[in-house]
């Protein structure tokens, strides 16, 4: 039997997707092969690849001025490639610190760009979210850019910020397709697949096509947006399985409601959760204003951390695992993304009740 997995990416796969690929892993539509050994460049992953695409725009009601790129690298990487492809040598670009990913982001173009953090919530220990008044943007800066999630301290923009005539760039990593977006509002929205789009090993980027005229620093082709659109994301070998993977898991999404049926399931999710922490009497807590508290990524304590192990070993048994939290912030972590159902969300609030009761 199957346990519900609570990993914050690689992330549990919807079943159904896990099944499909199963039956299709040794021939792929009467193709003689696996669709992990055909050419990216033949009929059949071409078909794969298209249907991946127009089915992701569908999903997200991206609009026809975006390209859409499915690459290899992680969304670390594309923090890196933003700044190559969109900011002059020299230029500066602004980033709004909520957690440690939005760190990762300043660190991998900090050769690149003077990074500018014109907000932060570092001192409060990322428990929030700046008001957007506070923001002390920079004249002429090449974008701004933020977090959209944090998956590891579990905030979360609870609408789209406003940066005027500077685009908006985002790292949707954790919460990608979780609930309707307005795509025209930003100019890039990049984001791993692992958590909500499918497995590990390829990243989402949405760019608005006007951004693609600026010059950005000298770089090799590889490292070029331009040259990926130009390629339809195979300027070389992609990691096709895992754009197979990809494609299943976006096809599952829309034949489930798209997502605003997801959007419904994920708010019940969280409030349940977070229903059971808050209800404790402070033998589980949440330290996140709960005005930012993430849908996606649920870290809590327990009042005692000599009972962190017992929680841990007593809810592998009963067949909830990957709970323990990030090595930066320790505790614990439940992620419930699109494809962790209601059931396990409702199990996992259970055994929390019923471990109170035993050790509280």
């Amino acid at each position: 039997m199957r346990a519900y997995n609570f990993s914050a990416g690689p992330a549990t796969l919807p079943e159904p997707v896990l099944r499909q690929a199963q039956d299709e892993m040794l021939e792929w539509r009467h193709a003689g092969a696996s669709i992990v050994e055909l050419s990216h460049r033949g009929p059949e992953f071409m078909e794969v690849a298209a249907e991946a695409e127009a089915d992701l725009r569908s999903l997200m009601s991206i609009p026809a001025d975006y390209a859409v790129l499915f690459l290899g690298g992680g969304a670390t990487t594309q923090q890196a490639l933003l700044a190559l492809n969109f900011a002059s040598p020299g230029q500066a670009a602004d980033y709004v610190l909520t957690g440690h990913w939005g760190k990762t982001a300043i660190k991998q173009v900090k050769p690149y760009v003077a990074a500018n953090v014109v907000a932060s919530s570092e001192a409060e220990g990322f428990r929030n979210i700046p008001a957007r008044g506070s923001w002390q943007l920079t004249p002429g800066a090449a974008y701004v850019h933020v977090t959209a999630n944090e998956t590891i301290h579990g905030v979360e923009f609870p609408d789209i910020p406003d940066t005027g005539d500077v685009p908006l760039f985002a790292d949707f990593s954790s919460s990608i397709a979780s609930e309707p977006l307005d795509v025209s509002r930003f100019g890039v929205i990049y984001a791993g697949a692992q958590k909500n789009l499918g497995p590990v090993g390829i990243t989402v980027v949405i760019v608005r096509r006007d951004l693609l005229e600026r010059a950005g620093q000298p770089r090799a082709d590889i490292l070029d947006y331009r040259a990926h659109v130009k390629g339809e994301s195979m300027l070389n070998t992609p990691p096709t399985w895992n754009w197979y993977m990809l494609g299943l898991t976006v096809k599952w999404m829309l034949a489930e409601g798209g997502v605003t049926e997801f959007a419904h399931r994920n708010a019940r999710k969280s409030r349940m959760l977070y229903s059971r922490i808050d209800e404790s009497g402070g033998f589980y807590r949440n330290e996140v204003d709960p005005a930012v508290r993430s849908r996606m990524n649920v870290p809590f304590f327990l009042h005692d951390t000599a009972l962190d192990k017992p929680f841990l070993q007593e809810a592998a048994a009963a067949g909830l695992i990957s709970l323990k939290g990030h090595r930066a912030l320790g505790g614990m972590r439940a992620s419930i993304y699109n494809a962790m159902p209601e059931a396990g969300v409702e199990a996992l609030s259970g055994f929390m009740h019923d471990f109170q009761r035993r050790h509280g």
